[in-house]
């Protein structure tokens, strides 16, 4: 089964908590501190396997969620780091943010291992806070936490070149006869149902050749396969639009090579900017020649060049490999999309809001500091109220109007300001 679009979850390992651990020995009373750090968490890697030509295995297969560092332990024994996780998908697949449809990873190549999320830091060991003045700290601090993200798995065919056209025009015949491939091919419609890849070569030249399955008229709006299969065409450099000049199946080759350029352009402005030739197919079939000549003087030489082929005797197309080999040698490489990040999250920002009853205090940089305060421990405490100065959330209750002995809340602690 071909599938060319996934959504998976993946979420890089949590941090291990760091240790809060004291030494002990025979004969010593008072052991300083010794908790260790927690360990890395796993992260998520994407690798090319070439091997790949569909992404059917994460049609059964949706989470991928990397194992959470160990915890440190006593004797400064930090905790292991937990192993990274690869996933592997075919060559040319997007990966996207499913919310917002950022494109995070564009697997172009095989050019090895790429990191899209890091595992969390492991939290630091009651060892680290040791100092002068602070010589038994009875707190640690946990590991980053990570977030699950849902993705959207996209298959964009990498080939140099794109046959498009409507269904039965003989695009798969072409693609036969041109390279090795071996392409489902009858007469009926929408025969090929996944794009087929093919390697062809001429005077010496190799190039890649994509029988993308037929577009109708409303492909670009979702109607018919079109729309499922127009991504794989926006890797190509060139587009050779075949039609079936002789009519065979009753449409108009100048309506069909109007409808099909229509779906391109509504697609994308990429496609429609393609580099493009006609190959006037089956003019094999009595009334070819004059319907070419009609099609041409309809087109007005409006520059398109147009190849008469048989793909069924074999006729012209010397001359139609020719061309292609000819404008491919003046084309850039296939499009490679642009890569964007996740938007960070400002660890740093925080809120102060009177709801009437409390000030609140709320924002990445409060969560973090109450995973990393304990209530218990006069140590932690006194390092929560002085970082509450240091970063400036005293002085923004002040200017929010707190007086002494207001209802202060931050998360599920409540206390009162005190000047």
């Amino acid at each position: 089964m071909f599938v060319d679009t996934a959504k998976i979850y993946v979420k890089a390992g949590d941090g291990g908590q760091g240790a809060v651990s004291f030494h002990r020995e025979k004969y010593v009373s008072r052991g300083g501190p010794d908790g260790g750090d927690g360990g890395r968490g796993g992260s998520i890697y994407f690798r090319v396997d070439n091997g790949k030509n569909t992404l059917i295995d994460f049609k059964y297969n949706r989470h991928f969620r990397a194992k959470n560092g160990e915890p440190g332990q006593g004797d400064r024994k930090f905790g292991k780091s937990a192993e990274d996780i690869y996933i592997v998908v075919p060559q040319g697949t997007v990966v996207k943010d499913a919310k917002t449809g950022r494109i995070l990873l564009d697997m172009y190549d095989d050019e090895g291992d790429r990191l899209l999320f890091k595992g969390g830091t492991g939290g630091k060991g009651n060892a680290r806070f040791a100092t002068p003045t602070r010589q038994a700290p009875r707190f640690s601090t946990p590991g980053g936490k990570c977030e699950e993200v849902e993705l959207l798995l996209e298959l964009k065919t990498i080939a140099d070149v794109g046959l498009v056209g409507m269904p039965n025009v003989g695009k798969s015949t072409l693609l036969s006869v041109l390279t090795a491939a071996k392409p489902k091919i009858a007469n009926y419609h929408f025969t090929t149902l996944a794009p087929n890849l093919g390697v062809a070569k001429f005077n010496g030249k190799d190039f890649v050749l994509a029988d993308i399955p037929g577009l109708i008229e409303g492909a670009a709006s979702g109607a018919g396969l079109g729309h499922d299969f127009l991504r794989h065409i926006e890797r190509t450099r060139m587009i050779v639009h075949v039609l079936d000049i002789s009519g065979s199946e009753g449409r108009n080759p100048l309506d069909d090579y109007r409808a099909i350029n229509h779906e391109l352009s509504e697609y994308s402005e990429v496609l429609a900017n393609l580099p493009q030739i006609i190959a006037a197919n089956k003019m094999d079939i009595p009334g070819s020649e004059e319907n070419l000549n009609s099609f041409k003087q309809a087109l007005n030489d409006n520059g398109t060049e147009i190849y008469a082929i048989s793909a069924a005797t074999g006729s012209g197309l010397e001359s139609l490999l020719h061309a292609v080999v000819r404008k491919l040698a003046d084309l850039p490489p296939a499009q490679r999309f642009r890569e964007e990040e996740l938007p960070s999250i400002d660890t740093e920002r925080f809120t102060v809001e009177d709801n009437g009853e409390a000030f609140v205090v709320s924002g990445p940089l409060i969560d973090r500091l109450l995973d990393r305060t304990f209530a218990d421990d006069s140590g932690s405490m006194r390092y929560f109220q002085h970082f509450l100065l240091k970063v400036g959330v005293i002085d923004a209750l002040r200017e929010a109007g707190a007086q002494e002995g207001d209802a202060v809340i931050m998360g599920e602690w409540e206390f009162d300001f005190i000047e």
